[in-house]
């Protein structure tokens, strides 16, 4: 049930960020969330995809599902220093841009990177309040979105698996009884 709703949700996320063939697409976050906006945003047919963590084995793991390039978010970094990282490895701005952590630093670099006229897609649930870059974004007419749940999308979702548009079998790790699940569920 879980991955069944992160799923679709992911894949409304995408709609919402009208990815498409040719996009350049920035992923910050590689949790669960990261992971399966990443396989959406390939199955719709971005061109350049490149994820951001703090964690290796998230980041080794999105570069198996796809993505073209990673970055290790490093306690202390820059700001500034990571978007200026996330053009030299895309050779451009983002045109679209998935924040999935929620993190304040994550939503200011979303915000600072993203391509003039491109979207970013707020799919984390951070703090209620954050400082923000926000006129920079109004500046350059940076589209923001948010996503907090789907509507209409479990068609779209199912045929994307159904179809081999998308495997969602790396992301599955353990199996359990049902009579189990709940245990672990925790």
């Amino acid at each position: 049930m879980c991955m069944r709703l992160i799923f679709v949700t992911r894949v409304h996320a995408t709609k919402r960020g009208f990815v498409t063939v040719g996009d350049v697409v920035l992923i910050l976050g590689a949790g669960p969330i990261g992971l399966v906006t990443l396989l959406s945003a390939k199955a719709m047919g971005a061109s350049k995809i490149i994820v951001t963590d703090i964690w290796d084995v998230k980041l080794q793991t999105a570069k198996e599902l796809g993505a073209h390039h990673v970055i290790k978010i490093e306690k202390g970094m820059e700001e500034d220093a990571i978007v200026a990282k996330i053009v030299e490895l895309l050779g451009e701005q983002p045109n679209k841009t998935f924040d999935c952590s929620g993190a304040e630093q994550s939503v200011r670099i979303a915000l600072k990177v993203t391509k003039s006229k491109g979207i970013v897609v707020l799919i984390g649930m951070g703090q209620l309040e954050q400082t923000l870059p926000l006129s920079s974004a109004i500046i350059r007419e940076v589209d923001i979105r948010g996503v907090f749940r789907y509507s209409n999308d479990y068609p779209i979702a199912i045929d994307m698996v159904a179809s081999g548009k998308i495997s969602v079998k790396p992301l599955i790790t353990h199996h359990f009884k049902s009579k189990k699940l709940l245990k672990h569920s925790r």
